[in-house]
């Protein structure tokens, strides 16, 4: 499988493509929002960044500064990440607006990622939005990635069919 040409950061930008493998856990320098059901359901100056090669950064904001009521934990048995281990989901539940399996955690992630402990993470596409500052995130292409994209990241990224292996 041909992996597609880097694309050449501009400056102020990111390449996924300068992101290490195994990935890195770093703060996240921006204000995070997320919204859901009409409200705003996260806020965060202390989220992390999870940056890893050809991925977007994941956004995963504190316990804290999440409403924790809107998360109901989801029937799905959980996914595995070769590098922070066991994924727990959560359905957003905000009166009748209902997104399944739209948030999830590492309740006891690998030693390199404990800092994630009681940290959540949303998939841009399952809420009405997700923010950087004042910019709208975009998903992350395909489905199984939660990566933010914003115009400050450029790829190629991962995601879309045909790129899991990249």
């Amino acid at each position: 499988m041909k992996v597609p040409k880097k694309i050449e950061p501009r400056p102020g930008q990111e390449s996924v493509w300068d992101c290490p493998r195994p990935p890195r856990v770093e703060p996240c320098v921006r204000l995070v929002t997320v919204r859901f059901a009409g409200r705003e359901i996260a806020r965060s100056s202390r989220a992390l960044r999870v940056l890893e090669t050809a991925g977007a950064p994941t956004i995963y904001i504190p316990a804290g500064d999440v409403d924790l009521e809107i998360l109901k934990a989801s029937a799905d048995p959980g996914s595995w990440c070769e590098w922070k281990g066991g994924a727990s989901y959560f359905d957003l539940i905000g009166g009748a607006a209902v997104s399944r399996q739209a948030a999830w955690t590492y309740r006891d992630p690998t030693p390199p990622y404990k800092a994630l402990t009681g940290h959540y993470s949303f998939y841009p596409a399952r809420t009405e939005g997700c923010f950087l500052d004042d910019e709208v995130v975009e998903p992350q292409p395909g489905g199984f990635y939660g990566g933010w994209v914003t115009s400050d990241v450029v790829g190629p990224i991962k995601g879309g069919p045909g790129t899991l292996h990249w």
